[in-house]
């Protein structure tokens, strides 16, 4: 993995499904001050990642870096789990 190609998105979030074949759905959320009404406001979305050894279980929270379009939903990737989830599956 070389680091020198641009600059690529980076998003941390929580595994949510890790049940298709190197791939798992990973929720990012994020905290923004609405424009209009000045209230903090939640939102969440989730991504696609490549998972290459399938080391993601659900609960992991991860980082993942956009790349190439993979297949029709997948342009991610994980870049590194950052934490484990914590109890057995």
């Amino acid at each position: 993995m070389t680091e020198s190609k641009g600059n690529r998105k980076v998003r941390t979030g929580v595994v949510v499904s890790d049940k298709a074949d190197k791939t798992i759905s990973v929720l990012v959320e994020r905290y923004f001050k609405h424009p209009v009404y000045k209230k903090y406001v939640r939102s969440h979305k989730k991504y696609m990642a490549h998972d290459e050894q399938n080391a993601c279980q659900v609960g992991d929270v991860v980082e993942i870096v956009e790349t190439r379009p993979l297949s029709k939903h997948k342009c991610w990737r994980v870049k590194s789990v950052v934490e484990k989830a914590s109890g057995a599956r």
